[in-house]
């Protein structure tokens, strides 16, 4: 169940091929299983059910798209913060020390729970063939990466981090921290920075959702992906030594 290091490393890569992959949806030309996109079905959905109309369906799912992709990019840009970007970019995996401080209180894997609903804001901008297949196809390989550096930081760390472990939940936060603020001073600009993408693509829902055009805010989604490769060739390399979650 656990990610290869190859899996590992080109990480980025790989989510951003089975992004590419569910938005294609090339399998729909031959299969013919979808004719609108998953927004419009969803509010078709909750409309031909009675539970309200098409209109307002239409406005409720966009609100919902914005609240998922705003929750990801702050709850990302908060674990980056104290983790640090450079641990957050790195191919390999990182671990001198626990650092029990902000998300980390409360779940072990904030990065990758925002990257999960990051996921869910893009379904609704794609078929729903390809919606159901990015959602799972991201899950799993979140899963994995998940088991590869809880076992590397488990071997690398011992006790110390099984103790963590068992304190703190895996995804789904606990309601109250679960250790003391041990007075860690997060990176906020640098953090921000570093997750400009996931920022951008906020805004692109945010600012373009209210066309009810799903191709408009596709095309916020690729500028912003577009700048966050330019900002991730030229952003320094900086160091954390804090557990890579």
């Amino acid at each position: 169940m656990r990610a290869s290091a190859f899996e590992f490393r080109f990480r980025f890569a790989i989510h951003t091929v089975i992004y590419i992959l569910g938005f294609a949806a090339v399998w729909n030309k031959w299969l013919h299983l979808d004719t609108v996109g998953t927004w419009q079905w969803l509010a078709a959905y909750l409309s031909r059910t009675k539970a309200m109309s098409f209109s307002a369906a239409t406005i409720t799912i966009l609100v919902f798209g914005i609240v998922l992709a705003l929750a990801a990019a702050a709850l990302r840009t908060w674990g980056t913060a104290y983790l640090g970007a450079g641990v957050m970019r790195d191919a390999a995996m990182q671990g001198q020390r626990i650092v029990p401080a902000g998300p980390y209180r409360y779940l072990r894997n904030p990065l990758y729970l925002g990257t999960f609903l990051h996921t869910l804001a893009l379904a609704l901008l794609m078929l729903p063939s390809g919606a159901i297949f990015t959602i799972l196809l991201i899950g799993l390989f979140q899963l994995r990466l998940i088991s590869a550096e809880e076992h590397f930081l488990g071997a690398k760390l011992g006790e110390s981090y099984r103790a963590y472990c068992s304190k703190v939940p895996r995804l789904v936060p606990a309601l109250t921290p679960r250790l003391e603020d041990p007075g860690a001073r997060p990176q906020w600009l640098t953090a921000a920075v570093g997750e400009i993408y996931f920022w951008g693509v906020a805004v692109a829902f945010l600012a373009l959702g209210w066309r009810y055009n799903s191709l408009l805010i596709v095309q916020g989604v690729l500028v912003s992906f577009g700048v966050s490769l330019v900002v991730r060739a030229f952003a320094p390399k900086a160091q954390s030594d804090g557990v890579a979650a």
